[in-house]
C-alpha cells in the first residue's frame, strides 16, 4: 500500500483529505507543522508528500528544501497545495525540488489522479538514461538533469517528465492518451496540441533524431544513429 503524508497547518484540510485518499486505498499521516512534518517524513518514509506552501513558522518551501536535503527523504515525492490566487511560477516550490502542485480548493478525484500520475512518473523513470555506453546524450531522472555532449540542457519540469518517460523505454511507442494521462493527469484538461508544442521544443534543445513521431499513434524514443 502506498502512503502519503499531509503537512498542512489546517486540521479540517488535512482530515478531508486524509478522508478521501484513504478511500483510493492510500495510507496517509499527518502532521500540523512543517517541523513534525519533516520528522514524520523521516520515521514513516511515505511515498509522498502533500505539502502546504502557506504555513506558519516553517513554510513549504523550506520544508521541500529540508527533505530534498536530507539523504533519507531526498527521494520521497513532493506535491505542494496552492492557494488559488497564487501563481505558482513565480514562487519557488519547484526550483526548491517539488514535483508538482495542485490549487486549493482541492477536487479529490483531481488530487488522487495527480498523485497516482507522481508515483506512476516515479516508478517508470527515475533511473538514469544514456542511449549508448558512451553517450552524447543522458537524462538523468533522480539529478533532474539532461546533458548533450557534456553540457546542461535546461528543461521546464513537463518537458523534463515528457523525455524522461520515452526514453525510459526505447523504442516503445507511447500513444498519446497514454502521454497525457502520465504526464499531465486525468484531471487537467489539455488537448493533444500540448504534447506536440512540447514535443517541438524538445526536438528544437536535444535535436531532431532522439524522438520519433509514429503517425496516427504517438511517439517513441530512439537512439542517435
Amino acid at each position: 500500500m502506498e502512503s502519503i503524508l499531509i503537512i498542512d497547518d489546517e486540521d479540517d484540510i488535512r482530515d478531508i483529505l486524509s478522508y478521501n485518499l484513504q478511500k483510493e486505498g492510500f495510507k496517509v499521516f499527518q502532521a500540523a507543522t512543517g517541523k513534525e512534518g519533516i520528522e514524520m517524513a523521516i520515521a514513516q518514509q511515505p511515498d509522498l508528500v502533500l505539502l502546504d506552501v502557506m504555513m506558519p513558522e516553517m513554510d513549504g518551501i523550506e520544508v521541500c528544501q529540508n527533505l530534498r536535503e536530507n539523504p533519507r527523504t531526498k527521494e520521497i515525492r513532493i506535491c505542494f497545495l496552492t492557494a488559488r490566487n497564487e501563481d505558482y511560477s513565480q514562487i519557488a516550490g519547484l526550483d526548491a525540488g517539488a514535483d508538482d502542485y495542485v490549487a486549493k480548493p482541492v477536487k479529490p478525484k483531481v488530487l488522487a489522479s495527480r498523485i497516482k500520475a507522481i508515483l506512476r512518473r516515479k516508478n517508470s523513470g527515475d533511473q538514469a538514461y544514456e542511449s549508448k555506453p558512451k553517450s552524447d546524450l543522458i537524462i538523468d531522472r533522480e539529478k533532474y538533469i539532461v546533458l548533450k555532449k557534456g553540457e546542461p540542457i535546461h528543461l521546464p519540469r513537463k518537458e523534463f517528465e515528457l523525455l524522461a518517460l520515452l526514453a525510459s523505454k526505447p523504442g516503445k511507442v507511447y500513444e498519446r492518451d497514454i502521454i497525457l494521462e502520465t504526464i499531465w493527469g486525468s484531471g487537467i484538461v489539455v488537448g493533444d496540441r500540448t504534447i506536440d508544442v512540447h514535443i517541438r521544443k524538445l526536438r528544437e534543445k536535444i535535436g531532431d533524431k532522439y524522438i520519433k513521431t509514429v503517425k496516427g499513434v504517438g511517439y517513441k524514443f530512439r537512439e542517435k544513429e
